[in-house]
């Protein structure tokens, strides 16, 4: 039988007979199930419409409008499609991430044991009401907000609400949060509060259901406004000009339609959302899971990382580190509960004699204890050694077994216990008691350092006692756990059994703590190159942060006057002149960790923030980028985030951070090709008159030519590979317009010079008596065709091959239409003799060398002084 199972008769419940059904049943309508009220589920047609209010989208809905009214079905179709492909992209991929964080809720435990009509019944923790008594063992999930009645060494693990990694001891009238665990002992405790009033539910509230627009939304809606804008001034002024010039109404408006739509890249939003989806799906791979396809370029623009302490820079893990003994002193390597590790001394192996005091401690803190370890399960890979019951007594365990101690059912078999005083609050210690032989019992103590290292207890020299306390102060200061273990023998087992807990023989210290992952450090280390803020926010105490903190380098060079700790106390008083100068926080609530992310944000700052507790959820929610942990993470937490790490690695975010910077440096890419070629198209046909071409080219020619252009060739440049250097430059300011950084400066310097070879082309071949409107249709087809694979950050990279596909299909599309009858008649073209396509195909070289001159023209200086080595940033 579980713990869970007889926890209901090892205590004296007798007397809580708990509630009736009936009375359940009253409580129940009246306060409602124990439930955090669910987010309300987001309907298709909802997702369908806030596709299609992107500002993009309404000017390319405008778009198929005027192309129906003048006739032109084919290109409204072709539009049309771009629409339908975004908006089902674009749901499709909330869609999915919606269900591959429904399927993570699994981790959650539903049900609870409570005693009614003084039975013990199981039932699904939302039937809890209030008044309930429910029944506590080892492993239970605290249904709801309770106060403790009765308890036998209970020890419960409250990191999912408040962020302290050490689990918390608890006697009878001490409150239990909903949410907490039970790692060891028992306990019967009535509820107090349930669902939305309940720990749990009152920090869901804090969450706020209205979304943000993301930095790119911001900026792809100020450009649309601009493009709307265009596109109404040029209609306007090539509809007037060519009135002006004689030539028929209804010829104009189609070439100002024409025109119009030629100003705006229509295949944009096609290319930001595949730009998206690509990188949600790479992240996929590399355990990110996006649940918003914004959130991807979001990543890209991150200036500030918040993160947690326990499980995220640390292994969530207690570990025994350092092991002191009035002999000597060993550091114990290895992670986790693996026993797998060596005991040094100054760095190297300790030897027979060096162990022998290190083992007698060990053996005794074996025989103090209440957990055990489970080895890996065979059947799944990848697994590691895991620990029951209390994680501290647990890591003591894997101590003992890295110093080759025997193992404790070994030393149990030998040295059976015959009594125990269990780890108290009040007393700070545990005691056993074990049989060595007739008439003889050993003692075995291990507490906090305060409650065993005084002259009551031990029989030691003073000066010995000096040292320890003095050792022992020193291991807290570097944030480590601190034990003291004591020993003793016994003529008989004594009544009371704590009476057992005087003249006894120090046998040193322990210090554990709850270490770094092996990564942490070369993670904020590639945060600080990639010019973002890390910063520490933790529930846990103040000493053990800042610990933390400077064993990962959290503090760079020069952060010396934000190197203090801060506790969530300090930032509720008002103590804090600026938040933003701190970079560890300590000892936190919800609201202070939302009072952070607000500091930073109105700073301007892009954030991210880490989290996978309860306490989490609310700045999780408010943060730019929210991400949480799905292994290990709560549900509150994932339904909070807009980023999922399925392998819980801070390191994920880096990669997530390196993908949102890919995507946007394709968007730019793409807007300064798109939109160069669109100016070109307007200043042919503007200048074009003014030297002899009448009407450069047609309305047809002028979308065929934005077909082949914006439309494969323009879709591929989103699946372009990371540049170079991309994390080793600083992030783009906020409010960074989306063509700044002089990338419009590169947009008129490439327009120009597509336009120049155009124009050339055409002149050419009016003065060789050509058929130049067909050459000059070539020419500007070819330049840009040039221009797309001159942007290319990496030349001659095999990431994508998909650019230079489309741009040799686009080429035989450009043929077809000069060659195919029909594209011909429909076109308005004509067949060129080997100099009229030669003229046109020698523009494809100029508008590919004019891109990689104007590929890193009008730069802004790093911030960070490093050269950026992306050319569109």
């Amino acid at each position: 039988m579980t713990a869970s199972a007889t926890a209901g008769t090892a205590l004296t419940t007798g007397h809580l007979e708990g509630l009736t059904e009936a009375e359940a049943a009253r409580r129940l309508a009246a306060a409602g199930p124990n439930e955090v009220a669910a987010r309300k589920p987001v309907q298709l047609h909802s997702r369908i419409l806030t596709q299609l209010r992107d500002p993009l989208i309404m000017v390319l809905l405008g778009a198929v409008v005027l192309t129906l009214a003048i006739g032109d079905h084919a290109d409204a179709i072709v539009i049309a499609l771009v629409v339908v492909v975004n908006t089902t992209v674009g749901v499709v991929q909330e869609v999915r991430a919606d269900y591959a964080v429904a399927a993570l809720s699994a981790l959650s435990a539903p049900h609870a044991r409570v005693r009614r009509d003084g039975a013990v019944r199981d039932l699904q923790a939302a039937g809890v009401v209030p008044g309930d008594v429910l029944l506590l063992g080892e492993g239970d999930v605290v249904a709801a907000d309770a106060e403790l009645v009765e308890a036998s060494a209970l020890l419960l693990d409250e990191s999912m609400l408040t962020g302290e990694s050490v689990p918390v001891d608890k006697d009878a009238g001490d409150p239990l949060g909903a949410g907490t665990v039970v790692v060891r002992g028992r306990g019967a405790a009535t509820v107090t509060a349930t669902g939305a009033s309940s720990a749990l539910g009152r920090i869901a509230a804090l969450l706020d259901d209205r979304r943000e627009p993301t930095p790119l939304q911001h900026r792809l809606a100020a450009l649309g406004r601009v493009l709307a804008a265009v596109t109404l001034a040029l209609c306007a002024l090539v509809f007037v000009l060519g009135l002006v010039r004689g030539l028929p109404p209804g010829t104009m408006a189609v070439t100002a339609i024409g025109l119009a739509v030629a100003a705006v890249p229509e295949s944009l939003p096609a290319v930001v959302t595949l730009a998206l989806a690509l990188g949600a799906r790479r992240m996929v791979a590399r355990h990110a899971l996006v649940r918003r396809l914004p959130a991807v370029e979001t990543l890209g623009s991150v200036s500030v990382l918040a993160t947690d302490k326990t499980g995220t820079l640390t292994e969530g893990r207690m570990v025994v580190q350092h092991v002191w003994t009035p002999d000597t002193a060993v550091d114990l390597t290895g992670s986790g509960y693996d026993p797998e590790g060596e005991a040094l001394v100054a760095g190297r192996p300790a030897d027979g004699d060096e162990l022998a005091p290190i083992r007698e401690l060990l053996r005794v803190t074996t025989l103090c204890n209440d957990a055990a370890l489970r080895p890996p399960d065979p059947k799944v890979s990848d697994t590691h050694w895991t620990a029951l019951g209390d994680p501290t007594e647990a890591a003591l365990l894997t101590a003992a077994a890295k110093a080759s101690c025997p193992r404790p059912a070994e030393l149990s078999a030998a040295l059976p216990r015959v009594e125990e005083a269990p780890f108290d609050s009040v007393r700070k210690r545990m005691t056993t008691l074990h049989s060595v032989g007739k008439d003889r019992v050993l003692v075995c103590l291990k507490g906090a350092p305060e409650a065993v290292l005084v002259p009551t207890l031990l029989t030691d020299r003073p000066d010995l006692l000096a040292r320890a306390r003095q050792e022992a102060a020193r291991l807290a200061a570097l944030g480590y756990r601190v034990l003291a273990v004591a020993s003793g023998t016994r003529g008989e087992v004594p009544s009371p059994v704590t009476a057992a807990e005087s003249g006894l023989a120090l046998l040193g210290l322990v210090a554990l703590s709850d270490p770094p992952k092996p990564h942490a450090a070369a993670t904020l280390a590639a945060c600080r190159a990639a010019g973002i803020t890390p910063i520490l926010i933790t529930g846990d105490h103040p000493a053990t942060a800042k610990a933390v903190a400077s064993r990962v380098a959290l503090f760079a060079d020069g952060d010396e006057p934000g190197d203090r700790v801060v506790t969530g106390a300090e930032v509720a008083a008002g103590r804090v002149p600026d938040l933003t100068a701190v970079r560890v926080f300590a000892r936190t609530d919800p609201q202070q960790k939302l009072d952070v992310i607000e500091a930073w944000r109105a700073r301007g700052a892009v954030t991210a923030m880490t989290g996978d507790g309860v306490n989490d959820g609310p700045a999780l929610h408010r943060a730019d980028i929210g991400v949480a942990m799905g292994a290990r993470g709560t549900e509150v937490a994932r339904q909070a985030a807009d980023l999922v790490l399925t392998d819980d690695e801070l390191s994920t975010v880096v990669a997530a951070v390196e993908e949102g910077r890919r995507v946007y440096d394709n968007i730019r890419r793409f807007l300064v090709y798109g939109m160069a070629g669109g100016a070109a198209e307007i200043l042919v046909m503007l200048a074009g008159p003014l030297l002899g071409l009448p009407l450069p080219l047609r309305a047809g020619q002028i979308l065929w030519i934005n077909l082949l252009t914006h439309g494969l060739t323009g879709v591929a440049m989103g699946a372009e590979p990371t540049a170079p250097g991309a994390m080793q430059r600083p992030p783009r300011p906020p409010d960074q317009h989306i063509l700044g950084d002089g990338a419009w400066q590169r947009l008129l310097l490439l327009a120009t010079a597509v336009t120049a070879a155009a124009l050339g082309a055409g002149l050419l071949a009016h003065a060789l008596d050509l058929a130049w409107q067909s050459v000059l249709f070539l020419a500007l087809l070819s330049a840009q065709l040039g221009a797309v694979l001159g942007l290319r950050e990496r030349l001659l990279t095999r990431q994508n091959p998909f650019l230079p596909l489309a741009v040799l299909f686009s080429a035989l599309l450009a043929a077809a239409a000069l060659y195919v009858p029909f594209l011909s008649q429909v076109l308005d073209t004509e067949a060129l003799g080997p100099t009229g396509a030669g003229i046109g195909a020698a523009c494809a070289p100029i508008g590919f060398l004019a891109a990689r001159l104007v590929r890193t023209a009008f730069r802004g200086a790093n911030p960070t002084g490093r050269s950026g080595a992306s050319g569109l940033r």
